[in-house]
């Protein structure tokens, strides 16, 4: 990967403003930093250019560590501007509001591959802003926005043991592609983002159509070459333009304190974390540590932050020997050890399908909802994704811990669950030809004890089944750890929140029994390697399929019937010319439609009409409402019509919705008649026939043709339509007092003495 570095010095009031530009190649293509030009007041800024793809990434620190805090205080946004694609944005103020989720979901993916690499003890508000400038859909921003944060934390004075690299890695007709164009992620069945220092591999993020795990460790290996070359880019850099780090204050507990809370609770703690409970294992530490914190007040009255510091220290190391030296998890399970797994259908009558599934006290219920084409979720996003027919939702309450909070709505944590649940099923949902439906699962974790996104993934599995949707296999989850201390390695198979919390890997891993479907890693520790990985991963997939059986005892396949309460979709196809017929001035025709039918009707550009009814009596009618509105008129064809108008030359009679024909009054019967009304009144349904459609679009119609023709086909003059001598006529009376000429001859008569 070669560097080209540009200066330019530009004359300003500012002294010594100037910018560097740094270029090279990634995957083939463009790539260039530039530093200087922009942001002069933040610790570190820089512009990453990628194709037209632009993007600003600045990073600023607190001068002193936040008080009363016992974590690093990192915060990472992505600002997407929809100027970037030329758009403005669609709410009422016309202005970007609270970021979508795909802006949180690129932030949590700049933050977790950053976050292992600041100093333990760091206590400075760090703050890192990506802002979207332009987008070219053939580069992804994700990965540019990655690689300006550890530019823009590198030149920068804040303490950062960076740098680190980041790709998208595709699989195009089974060549791997470093950071695919957009026609290529179309073709590709994995999409991967990887991100790692030189040495090893700290992030990945990944949805696939079933691809192996051994495809999935040489992707990520790919990706990882592809670093290596970017971090020497960043390094080169950091050399030509970076400022010298900061000394900061970490915090560290004071030394007799560590001593002495160490001696008053290493081996109570060591009795408690052996308690297989969670409830009764978290109620017997908050113990310890409330006796801790209340003895050590008197000896150490200002250093309660040290003291609590310390109780989370030894616990931490207890638990790490406790797996590595001993072999034993804090629930008594082995390394590779699962715990019980049940799993649930159709637990609520009136919902289309649902799912409860247990493992461990890991709890999640997950339910499934069909809807119409128009329930789509429109996005108003920089992406090329216009709407998702496939969404999933993730709710954690607070009293899936046995806490007590305020009800909000979903933060970046449910979000980002939620995203990965949903990747997980998307390779194995039905193409819409075949299953028209909008489908929304929403997963309510009733408890949870590690890994509930991954208790998602099955629970909404149960819930689609159940609803009937007929996805082409089923799909199983599971969470793998690790704790490494020195030499000592050990990858823990479906791990608890402990573990998670206390280990250094949470790695979630989703799939059939033929492949991976999603992924997604986060390490704590400065990287893991390609042993781990695999390890990791073939655990992964007998844990899974292990975990797959259960819930195929419960559901063995989809229902071949969906629930009486889902919409029931017919889908046909019309001429795209005849759209304005169904629709209508305003929508009229169609709302009409919808009123007598109560089904929702959706019309793609192509013709397609998506018609979904809650029963089949008001989709049947709606479906032939629509054909009679889309049917051509042709000549010689007859046709059951309804009058609508009446003049002195004839009636106008609809013989599909919104055509009228006319029909003379010579074209009304094979006897003399002198006035429509004597035959035919407005409402009458009438059978007549086409006779011309002349160059204007005006249709001359017959009822004598139509009698005619119903005579011939019975092989008598017969015609139903026409009174027999010996009946009365139907429909209005007809008598000589109806014609003029007659009334006016009779009154001459009587005048003349004779008989009217």
């Amino acid at each position: 990967m070669q560097m080209t570095v540009q200066h330019e010095e530009r004359p300003t009031s500012v002294p010594e403003r100037q910018t560097h530009v740094f270029e090279t190649n990634l995957a083939g293509r463009p790539f260039s930093i530039e530093i200087g030009k922009v942001a002069q007041q933040a610790n570190g800024a820089c512009i990453v250019r990628y194709g037209d793809t632009v993007v600003l990434v600045t990073a600023t620190a607190s001068a002193e560590p936040r008080e009363g805090v016992d974590f690093f205080p990192l915060t990472v946004d992505v600002e997407e501007r929809l100027y970037a694609v030329g758009r403005i944005p669609g709410s009422w103020g016309r202005r970007e509001g609270r970021p979508p989720e795909k802006a949180i979901l690129m932030a949590r993916l700049t933050d977790r591959p950053i976050r292992p690499l600041f100093p333990e003890g760091f206590r400075n508000d760090v703050q890192v802003v990506v802002t979207v400038l332009s987008v070219d859909h053939d580069h992804s921003p994700e990965v540019a926005g990655m690689i300006g944060a550890s530019v823009a934390l590198v030149v920068s004075d804040i303490p950062f043991s960076g740098p680190i690299g980041a790709v998208e890695v595709g699989r195009v007709d089974g060549r791997i592609v470093i950071n695919p164009t957009s026609e290529e992620s179309s073709r590709s069945d994995l999409s991967l983002i990887v991100a790692g220092t030189r040495d090893a591999v700290l992030m990945v993020e990944a949805g696939a159509k079933e691809v192996p795990e051994e495809d999935i460790i040489e992707a990520i290996m790919a990706g990882h070459r592809e670093i290596k070359s970017l971090v020497e880019f960043q390094e080169r850099i950091r050399e030509s333009v970076g400022k010298p780090k900061r000394e900061v204050q970490l915090f560290e507990p004071d030394a007799s304190v560590d001593r002495q809370v160490r001696e008053y609770v290493t081996q109570r703690i060591r009795d408690a974390i052996v308690i297989a409970d969670k409830s009764e294992r978290e109620a017997a530490l908050d113990n310890i540590q409330a006796e801790a914190k209340a003895h050590f007040e008197e000896v150490f009255p200002e250093k309660g932050a040290d003291v609590e510091a310390v109780l989370r220290r030894v616990l931490r190391e207890e638990v790490r020997k406790m797996v590595t030296e001993r072999g034993v998890r804090p629930d008594g399970r082995g390394p590779d050890d699962i715990r019980p797994v049940s799993c649930e259908v159709a637990l609520l009558p009136r919902t289309h399908g649902s799912g409860l599934f247990t493992r461990g006290q890991t709890q999640v219920l997950s339910v499934a909802t069909l809807g119409a084409v128009s329930d789509v979720q429109e996005l108003d996003t920089i992406s090329e994704e216009e709407f998702k027919k496939y969404i999933h939702h993730y709710n954690f309450p607070p009293y899936s811990t046995g806490e007590t909070r305020p009800l909000r709505g979903p933060g970046r944590r449910e979000i980002g669950h939620g995203a990965l649940a949903e990747r997980a099923l998307l390779a194995v949902l039905p193409p819409d030809d075949e299953f028209p439906y909008t489908i929304r699962v929403v997963s309510e974790v009733l408890s949870s004890n590690g890994s509930t996104s991954m208790a998602s993934v099955c629970g909404s599995t149960l819930a689609l089944m159940d609803a009937g949707v007929p996805i082409r296999a089923p799909v199983s989850g599971v969470a793998m750890g690790l704790v490494k201390e020195g030499e000592s390695v050990v990858v823990l198979t479906d791990i608890q929140g402990m573990e998670d919390a206390l280990g250094d890997m949470d790695f979630k891993v989703a799939g059939t029994q033929k492949g991976v479907t999603a992924l997604q890693m986060d390490i704590k520790i400065a990287g893991v390697d390609r042993a781990i990985l695999e390890t990791a991963l073939h655990r992964a997939r007998e844990a899974r399929l292990a975990i797959m059986k259960k819930m195929l005892e419960a559901i063995p396949a989809p229902r071949p019937e969906l629930s009486p309460y889902a919409p029931r979709i017919v889908v046909i196809e019309i001429d795209p010319e005849k759209i304005r017929d169904v629709i209508g001035p305003g929508g009229k025709v169609i709302n009409k439609i919808i009123a007598e039918t109560n089904a929702k009707i959706d019309i793609e550009q192509d013709g397609k009409v998506y018609i979904a009814a809650a029963d089949s009596a008001g989709g049947e009618k709606a479906v032939k409402m629509i054909r009679a509105l889309t049917r051509d008129v042709e000549v010689g064809a007859e046709y059951l019509g309804k009058v609508t108008r009446i003049t002195n030359f004839g009636a106008f009679i609809e013989i599909l919705p919104g055509k009228e024909g006319l029909v003379r009054l010579s074209e009304i019967s094979d006897e003399r008649i002198r006035r429509v009304e004597d035959v035919l009144n407005v409402g009458d349904e009438v059978l007549v026939k086409v006779t011309e459609i002349d160059r204007l679009g005006r249709i001359n119609l017959s009822r004598r043709a139509a009698m005619a023709q119903k005579d011939g086909d019975r092989g008598d003059n017969r015609d139903d339509h026409r009174r027999p001598r010996n009946e009365p006529r139907r429909g209005r009376r007809w008598d000589h007092g109806d014609n003029p000429g007659f009334r006016r001859g009779a009154e001459r008569g009587t005048e003349r003495g004779g008989r009217a």
